[in-house]
């Protein structure tokens, strides 16, 4: 009984396990840009994780599972990216360091592609 009564006591916002502070909108956004950043920035890594993963999952023939998983770095890196920018510059900088990221990972991929495209090209008569 005391174990129910103490729990019902932490369950307030102050006494809470989990801090108000992590559904914040703001961190969540910033982890979701940042991860799509990374993943853009790293494409090469990202394919080589899917693929990967395609291998070791015989029985996920979408490759839906194995894409969510290769997603696990990229997600784990965000969280300490996003982690480390709020506990230096502030909590509204996560978001908009996250956007210059997606910008600048979406710009690699962009020429990577293009140049891949442009030296094959260039190669065929």
């Amino acid at each position: 009984m005391e174990s129910i009564l103490a729990l019902s006591l932490s369950m307030e916002p102050g006494g809470m396990v989990v801090p108000w502070e992590m559904i914040r909108p703001s961190l969540w956004a910033g982890m979701a840009l940042w991860c799509l950043g990374l993943m853009w920035g790293f494409s090469p890594l990202h394919r080589r994780l899917q693929s990967s993963w395609e291998q070791r999952i015989p029985f996920d023939p979408t490759g839906a599972l194995a894409s969510l998983l290769s997603l696990t770095p990229f997600l784990l890196g965000s969280i300490l990216v996003v982690a480390l920018t709020e506990l230096s510059l502030g909590k509204s900088w996560g978001v908009s360091c996250g956007l210059i990221a997606c910008v600048s990972g979406g710009l690699y991929e962009l020429g990577r592609r293009d140049i891949t495209r442009g030296s094959s090209a260039e190669e065929e008569p």
